[in-house]
């Protein structure tokens, strides 16, 4: 058997864009030779899927599943909008959604849980999926909500398919009272979150910088009035103060009634409920959020494609 030295690994790396351990793997497979370890990675679909990692996958779906007092969302990224619509693609993200929720929605123990009937884990079935539908695909976050007593409600926005569309929302309430009712108006706060984004639940949950970053600019802009400090200040305040109204759930105005604020809304609906209703928490996941999306156009892309080639 040819000795495998660390040249060869780095000449089929460089020829198949395959990961250091398989072109190693696929060079012990083959004797050392590497036209026959390109064609054996290529048959294992790892050289096809290792091309398309560099490629940005920011479509795809996220999805939801909530069971009473527990729910769990996911992203699932790929390439194209039109994978997203492939029944089979459609399938796997909501195979994932269920194994995160065995999990806890725990990111960690879902990449390594192993995928429903395939006898591998999920981030394996996935790279695996990359060269049976020919896109980058990746799982890209997962987390969970859980209360005590009380309901989970969860909220899909541009449904493609139950439970999986472009923002996923789950929100806690915490009550001892009716479920569904709970569960109905959990909903509608999913809703709102969906539409609206806050930043948080609460003022106090606000990150720090993301606060001081808001009061450096107000501070700036007042101060450009050429009004005294002693004014300066009272005007941040109240800037501040607007910033928070419009940036924190509960001092948001309810999108379903349009005049009270999502606090109050919660004070109203424990008569529905037939217990006090608190909003312990929510989650939104919308799709490709944060990721920086590569433009490029036709020329250069087809310039890309033949160089790749």
């Amino acid at each position: 058997m040819a000795q495998i030295t660390a040249s060869m690994v780095k000449e089929l790396r460089d020829i198949s864009g395959a990961g250091m351990m398989d072109c190693k793997t696929a060079l012990k497979e083959n004797d050392g030779n590497v036209d026959a370890s390109v064609d054996w990675l290529r048959t294992k679909g790892l050289a096809k899927a290792a091309k398309k990692s560099s490629r940005v996958a920011s479509e795809g779906l996220v999805g939801a599943a909530s069971s009473r007092n527990s729910g769990t969302v996911v992203e699932v990224n790929s390439e194209t909008d039109f994978v997203a619509r492939n029944e089979i693609f459609q399938t796997m993200v909501s195979d994932i959604v269920n194994v995160a929720a065995s999990v806890g929605g725990d990111f960690d123990k879902l990449k390594v849980a192993e995928f429903p009937g395939a006898s591998k884990s999920v981030e394996d079935h996935v790279t695996e999926m990359v060269g049976t539908i020919g896109e980058n695909m990746s799982v890209r976050r997962s987390t969970s909500l859980s209360v005590g007593e009380g309901v989970v409600a969860s909220y899909i926005h541009n449904a493609v398919a139950p439970g999986l569309g472009k923002i996923a929302v789950l929100v806690a309430l915490e009550t001892t009272g009716d479920a569904q009712a709970a569960d109905a108006f959990g909903r509608q706060v999913a809703m709102h979150i969906a539409a609206i984004n806050p930043l948080a639940l609460t003022q106090e949950e606000i990150a720090a910088d993301v606060v001081e970053r808001e009061r450096a600019i107000y501070s700036e802009q007042a101060r450009e009035s050429g009004k005294p400090e002693n004014i300066v200040e009272k005007m941040v305040d109240g800037r501040m103060r607007k910033f928070f109204e419009e940036s924190v759930l509960l001092s948001q105005t309810f999108v379903v009634d349009g005049e009270n604020t999502v606090a109050k809304a919660a004070e109203l609906a424990a008569g529905e409920v037939g217990a006090p209703v608190t909003i312990a928490g929510f989650v939104r996941f919308e799709l490709g959020d944060g990721i920086e999306k590569k433009v490029e156009d036709f020329a250069a892309e087809v310039a890309a494609t033949m160089a790749g080639d």
